[in-house]
């Protein structure tokens, strides 16, 4: 690598960023998808219950009696940001994607005429 221009190394460089950006975005994007899912289906069970029934929330290591009405408030604010949060990371995964194959273009016109050139 110490081979090439000062220019491609730091493109190179770049793309390895953008490259693990894109994989904590991914990452993160996959738990939050896995987290709206548990939301979703913990709102279609509640809905499935009687408005009188006795429901108990979780509140870190306790369980605590709660409204049915108030869980389902809640639950469904929780699937809203989690829904949103998930399509701001969706947004920034396709913006890295396009950057990263940008610069995987521009670096493939940069080394062509470096493995091309002629020694003599």
């Amino acid at each position: 690598m110490s081979q090439l221009p000062p220019q491609i190394q730091q493109r190179l460089l770049r793309l390895q960023q953008l490259q693990q950006n894109l994989q904590g975005v991914m990452a993160q994007k996959q738990q939050l998808t896995l987290q709206l899912t548990e939301t979703e289906n913990a709102v279609k069970e509640l809905e499935k219950l009687a408005d009188d029934a006795v429901v108990y929330k979780s509140i870190g290591a306790l369980l605590v009696k709660a409204e049915k009405a108030k869980v389902s408030t809640e639950l469904t604010e929780r699937k809203d940001l989690v829904k949103m949060r998930v399509d701001v990371l969706a947004k920034q995964e396709e913006r890295l994607r396009t950057q990263a194959k940008e610069l995987q273009e521009k670096l493939q016109q940069d080394l062509r005429p470096v493995s091309g050139s002629p020694l003599g």
